[in-house]
């Protein structure tokens, strides 16, 4: 069944000439140099300080790891983090 899903999440991406990972809704991240990172399509802030941010991905947490992180932005689906950022990882 996830096969054909996905199967058909990338058919109507081609047909309708759109990213996969828009037409599947999963998040879409940006990060810019080591200063700026950007997310679309989350689902919330879990954890917040100024080395650590985690943030809700739905099926994972993404969590940025670095020094004076501040949240510059955040509307219901996208998010801007700014400081000096060291990694980024994904966390299932």
């Amino acid at each position: 069944m996830e096969f054909f899903k996905k199967e058909v999440l990338n058919g109507a991406a081609e047909l309708f000439d759109l990213p996969p990972d828009l037409v599947a809704g999963l998040p879409h991240i940006e990060v810019v140099g080591n200063t700026h990172f950007y997310m679309e399509r989350h689902k919330g802030i879990l954890a917040y300080s100024g080395e650590e941010i985690d943030v809700n991905g739905e099926d994972c947490i993404v969590r940025v790891y670095g020094e004076k992180l501040e949240l510059m932005s955040m509307t219901g689906d996208q998010l801007r983090i700014k400081g000096m950022i060291a990694k980024v990882e994904w966390v299932k």
